[in-house]
């Protein structure tokens, strides 16, 4: 099994920067890929990035140019910097883990992007 704890999240005006980490631990070599979806209130969960075991990044289409997905094997951890950060960028954003057959989810953290 894979646990996840997520950190980062606050308030942060419009045009600023924050950076959400993920640490995960348990069966770390069994996972594919890691990254982040986010819920914002009456919307539909999306993607905002995954990064693979090899390295490889994958972004939502709304994020592309403003964020970077990262990772640190040796720290367990994967990062989410997020710049140029917009109002429509307020959710909830969830870290994932992801397994051949099966998906992990950390509990969320909120972002709020307001003046």
């Amino acid at each position: 099994q894979v646990q996840l704890v997520e950190s980062g999240g606050g308030l942060v005006q419009p045009g600023g920067s924050l950076r959400l980490s993920c640490a995960a631990s348990g069966s770390i070599f069994r996972v594919n890929a890691m990254g982040w979806y986010r819920q914002a209130p009456g919307k539909e969960r999306e993607l905002v990035a995954t990064i693979t075991s090899g390295g490889s990044p994958n972004y939502g289409d709304s994020v592309k140019g403003r964020f970077t997905i990262s990772r640190d094997n040796a720290k367990n951890t994967v990062y989410l910097q997020m710049n140029s950060l917009k109002p429509e960028d307020t959710a909830v954003y969830y870290c994932l883990a992801r397994l051949s057959t099966y998906t992990y989810w950390g509990q969320g953290t909120q972002v709020t992007v307001s003046s």
